[in-house]
């Protein structure tokens, strides 16, 4: 079956069906899963090709929720071309860009269509927006909604570029009111400003020089601020990628209290930690910071309790030279770590040997993702009438990571050398094979995804 081509069925020995894996065959139509059947009633019902996948495992494509495409304005770090072949390879399906990096951010109703405009005729997998609160671009908010962005983020601290600044209580309270009541959802990069405790004269290339300059309380203290919010207004928000387990009390408390609050965590603070990382070795700083192995155990306890809601990448990439690996300067180098498309091996090397099972991953990666964006009625689940998005990997095979198999347009990863389990075979897109074994369809067959305003007021986590 060539790439590009339209997908009839898909067979294999393992579909995993609900929560059980089992021999299946998912007839598509229209480029919508049309019905599940089991193996043996299959070849009397429809005539069709049939793309036969042996006993590699299908389930439902990655929903990368948390993606900095950096287009327009900074396609020398990354662009829609390269981020979302990077993400046919590693089995996500949809990815959601974040309001910044690009030039301009998508802060205004204008900026949004221009950033569809750079993005139309590039994108291999489908796509969706976030839009972004910044200061004094409250009566931008309602039209980007109705335009279909998925939802906001802000910053309660400076977001690293000068086009994004961050808010204040008082902008916080002016967005809230606008966001009331349209069922949309306000994400946080929870750190605040606090009186610095640190040594602030520390060797720079030592990675425990910066890990003490962004401690937990920075999360605790604008995870305060969240949930007061959140309770007050009863809008949806969100945490991105939690890295300190310090504040998991105060969300668990927010939420049995009534707020509408959920939270992520990224592979890099599941599968990282402070006390392996070497002097000089920025491609593996990032912000909130990658914390000790105690904390760690802490996050995937949290994760397995269902207290974090979902894991994404935080692809967060830019040129070689921004990493400052010349001098091995944590303080000076950008903040960002890629891993968009090895999210899938990475979760599941490390959760595979925690007792997590192949359900968990499909909820955390997939169908939990879909519904904070509000598009849980078409993606993140295997079932008749939802797009046709599949990937189909091996969960035991094992490979290395190398530089010349990263689609990413900048190598640098902290993951270079790693091996991992779960190779990613294929990638389906609403029924089109976008992606096999290290090759994709010739032309981009993603499409834009705009949320439409009466789904979200039904979006529930």
């Amino acid at each position: 079956m060539e790439l590009g081509s339209t997908v009839a069925a898909v067979r294999s020995s393992r579909v995993l069906v609900g929560d059980e894996v089992r021999p299946a065959v998912i007839v598509i139509k229209d480029g919508k899963i049309h019905k599940i059947l089991s193996d043996g009633g299959f070849s009397v019902d429809v005539g069709c090709e049939v793309l036969d996948v042996g006993d590699s495992l299908v389930m439902p494509g990655i929903v990368d929720c948390h993606v900095h495409v950096n287009e327009p304005g900074r396609t020398s770090w990354e662009g829609f071309w390269t981020a979302t072949r990077a993400a046919a390879a590693g089995g996500v399906t949809t990815i959601v860009d974040m309001p910044l990096n690009s030039i301009p951010p998508t802060t205004t109703l204008g900026n949004f269509h221009e950033k569809l405009r750079e993005a139309t005729g590039k994108c291999f997998v489908d796509t969706a927006f976030w839009g972004g609160v910044i200061p004094g671009n409250q009566l931008e908010l309602q039209p980007m909604i109705q335009a279909g962005v998925a939802g906001f983020k802000c910053f309660l601290i400076h977001s690293g570029v000068e086009e994004f600044p961050h808010v204040t209580d008082c902008h916080l309270h002016t967005a809230m009111k606008q966001l009331q009541n349209t069922g949309s959802v306000l994400l946080f990069h929870a750190e605040r400003d606090v009186q610095q405790t640190s040594e602030e004269n520390g060797d720079p290339s030592q990675y425990s020089t910066f890990l003490q300059s962004r401690p937990d309380v920075m999360e605790v203290e604008a995870i305060r601020t969240v949930t007061e919010l959140c309770l007050q207004y009863q809008v949806r928000c969100h945490i991105v990628h939690l890295s300190s387990a310090k504040p998991l009390k105060l969300i668990q408390e927010a939420r049995q209290a009534g707020a509408p609050l959920t939270v992520e965590t990224t592979h890099h603070y599941l599968s990282l930690c402070a006390e392996n990382i070497p002097a000089g070795a920025t491609q593996f700083k990032c912000c909130p910071p990658i914390r000790g192995s105690i904390n760690q155990e802490q996050l995937w306890s949290a994760l397995k309790a269902g207290h974090i809601d979902m894991v994404v990448s935080d692809h967060s990439p830019c040129t070689p030279d921004l990493k400052r690996l010349d001098s091995g300067d944590f303080t000076q180098a950008w903040g960002g770590i890629s891993s968009l498309q090895f999210g899938l091996p990475l979760f599941w090397s490390s959760a595979s040997k925690r007792g997590f099972q192949l359900c968990d991953v499909v909820r955390l990666l997939s169908r939990k993702t879909a519904q904070l964006c509000s598009l849980d009625n078409q993606k993140g689940s295997l079932a008749p009438g939802y797009d046709a998005d599949l990937v189909i990997w091996d969960p035991e095979r094992e490979f290395k990571i190398k530089e010349v198999s990263v689609h990413h347009k900048n190598k640098l990863t902290p993951y270079l050398g790693v091996t991992l389990r779960g190779v990613v075979c294929a990638t389906i897109v609403r029924g089109r094979l976008v992606y096999r074994e290290g090759s994709f369809c010739p032309e981009p067959l993603g499409k834009h995804l705009f949320v439409i305003p009466q789904r979200r007021n039904q979006a529930q986590l």
